[in-house]
């Protein structure tokens, strides 16, 4: 159904009506590439809004949930085996899907959406999304395995190199890191840190690029405001 444009944008939950004319009228809103104009029409199934060079999304229906996702649940739509899914802990009427993987013994946030696009730029690794990680590991954490890590180690499936890591504590014979990485291949912080003789005891995932919340407790799940929306995909723009 073909739309007005300030008026998808108001529906959207990121302005006003008024608001949305204003940013047209400024020249921050484009479609498909091309300066939008007060009044115009849209197909909100076709067309690519961005304000700001950021993408709007527009197209009825999208809907976007984060999950702490506890241990044992799995990363998937479902699962034939029976297993406790991502899907399931989130009240969404609408089919999801999660975004990226987080294995069964692994804990954290998980975002779930049926906005394709967001999802590919989210889990391609040119776009280099950063995810942050809470590990806790077996071992003495020494600034030599320490400096190991941040240099990168080679895995069977080629190089891994992390954003960043740092020690945030040190509990006796294990330590706590915090590692950040910017690609999500299968079970790769675990493999990284096994490649430096630190074992991992638990992982948790706290933060997916500029998304984070320290709220929510293990199986709870919220919807997500248009902002994060829309900082999740200025994420990908970086």
């Amino acid at each position: 159904m073909i739309e007005r444009l300030q008026k998808l944008m108001a529906h959207s939950g990121l302005t006003s009506r008024r608001g949305a004319e204003e940013m047209i009228a400024g020249g921050r809103v484009t479609v498909d590439g091309i300066a939008a104009h007060l009044g115009q029409k849209i197909d909100p199934e076709t067309a690519h809004v961005e304000i700001d060079g950021v993408p709007l999304p527009v197209a009825p229906g999208l809907v976007y949930f984060l999950l702490n996702k506890p241990l044992g649940v799995i990363s998937t739509a479902e699962d034939t085996h029976g297993r406790p899914t991502v899907v399931d802990l989130v009240p969404s009427e609408t089919r999801v899907y999660p975004v990226g993987r987080l294995d069964g013994d692994s804990e954290g946030l998980i975002l779930l959406t049926n906005d394709g696009t967001l999802t590919e730029r989210l889990t391609h690794p040119r776009y280099g999304v950063r995810r942050t990680y809470l590990v806790r590991v077996r071992g003495d954490a020494t600034s030599a395995r320490v400096r190991r890590l941040k240099e990168g180690v080679e895995l069977e499936d080629g190089p891994a190199r992390p954003v960043s890591v740092r020690v945030v504590d040190r509990l006796g014979e294990e330590a706590l890191l915090e590692i950040v990485l910017s690609e999500g291949r299968k079970r790769e912080v675990r493999r990284m840190c096994d490649a430096v003789d630190l074992p991992v005891v638990r992982l948790v995932r706290t933060a997916i690029g500029p998304l984070s919340d320290h709220t929510l407790k293990p199986g709870e799940s919220r919807a997500l405001g248009i902002e994060e929306v829309r900082s999740l995909y200025a994420a990908t723009e970086q």
